[in-house]
């Protein structure tokens, strides 16, 4: 056995290949450290449901910037990683700069951007609970088999998935690179669904069951929205000139979607007020009102 040889043949592929994490300018952002920040981010939503901590009212402010620090500090750098990453790799990429040129974009505009948004991010955490109590009660409300709001957020993967969309939702209309995706990866993952962090998501929604459901980087799903495991909220083409167009459907309002459905579509609407019955096929728009089963 070679081992000297074996560690040749891979450090060979590292230079024919490529996908080398490297240190400084080119240092990509680190998964491991986005989904602890995810971590701290839902304890934020949800003190003391997600990971266990000793809260009390006489802590709970202490504990709350722990988190908050952490957020900071963390998701920072690790954005900061993804603008370098992107702006080194733009107009010709990361080997056509010199390392002086790395040096300054990493020291330029890119950390103040990122602290910026984090703190946004930060701030807008009111409005991301918010927003989640309504989701919560929209499982309450809609699943007969739950008992209570208190085991949907301890156990409902749907809720789970829809909370890190949020978070990763506002980071990514923020022109957040990279770390959106790594969030929505993550929980996609964990629960089995798989949620753009560029679909935008109204108020109350709720996802039963949730397991291979598919919701598209350009939908747009409105308020009061149920939707059943194996849905697919999808594009009728993946042509990469297709990047920029609105590829996936819209769901208005008070609209149920049932298991298996496939709906396709940039163009395809289904109305305010409409059922979509289980494992149905639609390409195109289905008016309000209406119970669509063929």
């Amino acid at each position: 056995m070679n081992i000297d040889s074996m560690i040749d043949d891979i450090m060979d592929s590292y230079e024919k290949q490529g996908g080398i994490n490297r240190s400084g300018a080119e240092n990509f952002p680190n998964r491991q450290n986005v989904v602890s920040v995810l971590q701290d981010l839902q304890s934020l939503i949800f003190p003391g449901f997600k990971y266990e901590e000793n809260i009390g009212t006489g802590n709970l402010r202490y504990i709350t910037g722990l988190h908050v620090n952490r957020i900071i500090s963390i998701l920072t750098t690790e954005i900061q990683k993804a603008l370098v990453f992107v702006v080194s790799n733009k107009d010709g990429g990361e080997a056509n700069s010199t390392e002086d040129e790395k040096k300054e974009i990493q020291n330029s505009h890119c950390y103040p951007l990122a602290e910026k948004v984090v703190c946004a991010l930060i701030k807008e955490i009111p409005e991301i609970r918010r927003l989640v109590q309504l989701d919560v009660a929209a499982a309450v409300r809609g699943d007969p088999a739950a008992m209570n709001k208190e085991e949907v957020i301890l156990s409902y993967p749907g809720l789970e998935a829809i909370v890190v969309h949020r978070i990763a939702y506002f980071l990514y209309k923020n022109g957040v690179p990279i770390i959106p995706r790594i969030m929505s990866e993550h929980v996609h993952g964990k629960t089995g669904i798989d949620i753009h962090p560029g679909a935008k998501i109204g108020e109350s929604f709720f996802i039963d069951h949730g397991t291979g459901i598919v919701i598209g980087e350009t939908t747009v799903i409105g308020n009061n929205v149920k939707i059943y495991q194996g849905v697919t909220l999808g594009a009728l083409s993946v042509k990469k000139e297709l990047q920029n167009a609105k590829r996936h459907p819209t769901v208005e309002d008070d609209v149920t979607i049932y298991a298996g459905a496939t709906i396709l579509g940039g163009e395809t609407v289904i109305g305010k007020g409409s059922t979509i019955g289980g494992n149905t096929w639609v390409t195109k728009s289905v008016p309000a009102g209406t119970v669509f089963t063929k």
